[in-house]
């Protein structure tokens, strides 16, 4: 088992014919990950690594019925697509995007409240590493040879500690089951809790391990 993502989640990418978007889909795709096409405003009716290109997001989910999200959208329009996402019936984002203003994050963070605590979205960022459940799929920048299937899950604000964490993990013969990076900026979208409870409730997580980052909540 794991939380929020397995190989059954089928995802779009927001940005994805940009190099970033293109890059970890096609990583994403190589790990497993359902990757069912993605949206770029303008580019709709094409194609991405053989994957269909939509211009909203609305249009992305009732041709596929994804339900999960990878948002590589530049910082002046980021939260515009988080925003859109949500309204599109997504049930998990994962923001890579780093420099996001913060009056942006806190105009998210009202409107994702206008959803009752059932239907609302969960968010992984912005300017976080990603999400893992290993063996299984994939969403973001985490680089999937250092991490080893077990019973150790990891939530983290750093992407480079939890890259660290996982790699001299897997050294000394310990696995992972999921690996979620919340972000480093001031407001993200999810707290170390959200997560924590998440663990409790998975019964092949047996620890979880916390990392925090300097500068961070």
């Amino acid at each position: 088992m794991s939380i929020l993502i397995d190989e059954t989640t089928k995802v779009l990418i927001q940005g994805f014919t940009g190099d970033k978007g293109t890059f970890h889909a096609k990583e994403a795709l190589e790990y497993g990950t359902q990757v069912v096409g993605g949206v770029t405003p303008g580019k709709g009716g094409t194609e991405k690594i053989g994957l269909p290109v939509f211009d909203t997001m609305k249009e992305a989910v009732k041709a596929t019925g994804a339900t999960a999200a990878g948002v590589f959208v530049p910082p002046p329009f980021a939260a515009d697509a988080i925003m859109e996402a949500a309204d599109a019936g997504i049930r998990l984002a994962v923001c890579i995007t780093d420099g996001i203003p913060a009056q942006d994050m806190m105009r998210v963070k009202r409107y994702l409240r206008r959803y009752q605590k059932g239907e609302r979205m969960m968010l992984l960022g912005p300017n976080c590493a990603g999400l893992i459940s290993v063996g299984k799929a994939m969403i973001g920048i985490m680089p999937p040879a250092i991490f080893a299937p077990g019973r150790v899950g990891i939530v983290s604000r750093s992407g480079t500690l939890s890259y660290e964490a996982a790699s001299q993990m897997k050294a000394l013969g310990i696995g992972v089951s999921t690996s979620a990076g919340i972000g480093g900026d001031p407001i993200n979208g999810s707290s170390f809790l959200d997560h924590l409870q998440l663990f409790e409730s998975d019964p092949e997580t047996d620890a979880v391990m916390m990392i925090g980052e300097i500068g961070g909540p």
